[in-house]
């Protein structure tokens, strides 16, 4: 199960006790810490910046999983990777040159990721491919949480997970949106590998439970 990896997401947890939810999630065994950064603009809502990243990373050494849901991506390269960003993963409708800020993610020290909307095509990610560490599928509607994961996804997954294979298997294959200890084994099965839950961590009484919940679901349709 090693190559499970559980993301919990930013977004759910208490601002006034980041700290103490990030320690708790960790506890828990999570992989990485996801940040959803949103403009207003990309999407209706609005979220994190290079300051959020920077106390993430004060206060945990997993790697920092940043997620730009804003228009021109490009301007937050730097700040976050300065910041403490592990991961850099924007969206190819949000910008004119994917490929180029992928190549600029890398150089910085990043990781280099695209998202997909549901309803954007796999084909925007498909000739950048090969510049991409981890591709994400969202599987609400970007913008809130606590949404219901959208069932047209699984086979989505299933497209995504071919497409990865038929590049080399290296990219990871991330989905985002509706995970839950109800959702995650579809989603597992399907061909993910790294999985965000926002609500389904932060929003239960024991985040490091709830954690290792999520990975449970995942074994046992090994």
């Amino acid at each position: 199960m090693s190559h499970v990896r559980i993301a919990p997401s930013i977004l759910a947890a208490d601002p006034g006790r980041l700290a103490e939810d990030i320690a708790r999630a960790v506890e828990g065994g999570a992989d990485l810490i996801h940040v959803d950064v949103m403009d207003g603009r990309f999407v209706p809502n609005l979220t994190f910046g290079a300051a959020v990243i920077a106390a993430a990373r004060r206060v945990t050494s997993l790697p920092l999983d940043v997620h730009l849901m804003v228009v021109e991506p490009e301007r937050y390269l730097a700040p976050f990777a300065e910041a403490g960003a592990a991961i850099f993963t924007f969206h190819p409708e949000a910008t004119r040159h994917p490929q180029r800020h992928l190549a600029a993610a890398r150089e910085l020290g990043m990781r280099a990721g695209l998202a997909l909307n549901p309803g954007t095509p796999l084909a925007l990610a498909e000739e950048v491919l090969d510049d991409v560490d981890l591709l994400l599928l969202m599987t609400v509607n970007p913008g809130y949480g606590g949404q219901s994961y959208i069932p047209a996804s699984t086979a989505k997954i299933r497209r995504a997970r071919a497409l990865i294979a038929a590049h080399g298997d290296r990219a990871w294959l991330e989905v985002d949106g509706g995970i839950t200890v109800d959702t995650i084994a579809t989603a597992y099965t399907a061909g993910a590998d790294t999985f965000v839950a926002g609500s389904a961590v932060f929003g239960t009484n024991d985040p490091g439970a709830a954690v290792r919940e999520l990975r449970r679901r995942c074994a046992v349709h090994v």
